[in-house]
């Protein structure tokens, strides 16, 4: 059996800003070049906590919470990956923040690759952790839980001591071998924050915007081309039974040039895992990595280039 490694969390308190009527809460620490660090679906900005102080010593670090999630407010309203990029995007103008490296684990990587599609004007670096949006396979669970009345399902979640009981049914996989085992606390933690009513409610609604009964309805491979020049880095658990490591090959090889991390003693959250090498690599890859200049001029070659492509092999299809 491995042991963690731990780095000592930092100690930051949550700030508020209000950006369009919602209050969004965010962490922000360190100094030098900024650092997004964008969470995984119904988790929060504490979960980066077990990096954010080793980061801070290079760099300014900014981890928000979505909206919806952990203490920003959970209104209804458009839970999609281009609206959490949005947010981003407000969020950063508030901090006067111009550029960013942008990280992503889970649903957070698919904002982040969202953001640097949107915004490559303003992304340095691309860092994708266990990243949502590559390929339709995800997690069973996670399928069952964007299934039409699966709030029906998760309505015992309100009741006291609901998400012990979910954890250790998780837990009990891991004395099965089962790689979902592994990652059977962090399940447990994010669960946690399931019984309040508004988070249930955001959580249906941003898990069923990227995932259906079938798996995950958006991808970033159709557009991954437009990321060429500008550093990636790719990070993911061998062991992930939440978003299996297939996916980090997919993204490596249609982002040429990108760099690919697979912890082999890892699950869904490698960054937990091994938050010392997760640190010494994205510092590193900060380091030996040129920031990202968009040029204009160049995204249209690269759009007509993609144009023709699929063409080609459209009417390859047709032929074929």
């Amino acid at each position: 059996m491995v042991t963690s490694r731990r780095v000592p969390p930092a100690n930051l308190e949550l700030q508020f800003r209000t950006i369009h009527g919602y209050r969004r809460a965010f962490r922000v620490t360190g100094s030098g070049p900024p650092v997004l660090l964008l969470h995984g679906i119904s988790d929060h900005s504490e979960t980066w906590l077990p990096v954010m102080g080793q980061l801070a010593r290079h760099h300014t670090v900014i981890a928000p919470d979505l909206l919806g999630h952990g203490s920003s407010d959970k209104p209804r309203a458009d839970y999609s990956v281009a609206a959490f990029s949005n947010g981003m995007r407000d969020l950063l103008d508030v901090l006067d923040v111009e550029r960013a490296t942008v990280v992503g684990h889970s649903l957070g990587g698919g904002v982040a690759a969202q953001f640097a599609y949107q915004y490559p004007e303003r992304t340095e670096r691309l860092v994708l952790v266990s990243t949502g949006g590559v390929d339709r396979e995800v997690s069973p669970i996670l399928r069952a839980a964007a299934a039409p009345l699966a709030e029906v399902a998760l309505a015992p979640m309100r009741l006291p001591g609901s998400g012990l009981v979910a954890a250790t049914a998780v837990r009990a996989l891991r004395l099965f071998g089962h790689d979902l085992g592994h990652d059977a606390d962090e399940i447990g933690r994010v669960v946690a924050g399931l019984p309040d009513t508004a988070a249930r409610g955001a959580f249906t609604r941003t898990l069923r915007a990227v995932v259906d009964w079938r798996g995950q309805l958006v991808t970033m491979l159709d557009r991954a081309y437009l990321a060429e020049g500008m550093p990636v880095l790719i990070a993911w658990g061998l062991r992930d039974a939440i978003i299996p490591v297939r996916h980090a090959y997919l993204a490596h090889e249609a982002m040429p040039g990108s760099r690919l991390s697979i912890y082999d003693h890892a699950g869904h959250f490698p960054h937990h895992d091994d938050p010392e090498r997760f640190v010494a690599e994205l510092v590193d890859f900060i380091a030996t990595t040129e920031p990202y200049l968009h040029e204009y001029a160049r995204r249209r070659e690269l759009l007509d280039r993609g144009r023709v492509a699929h063409d080609e092999h459209h009417e390859t299809a047709l032929l074929g």
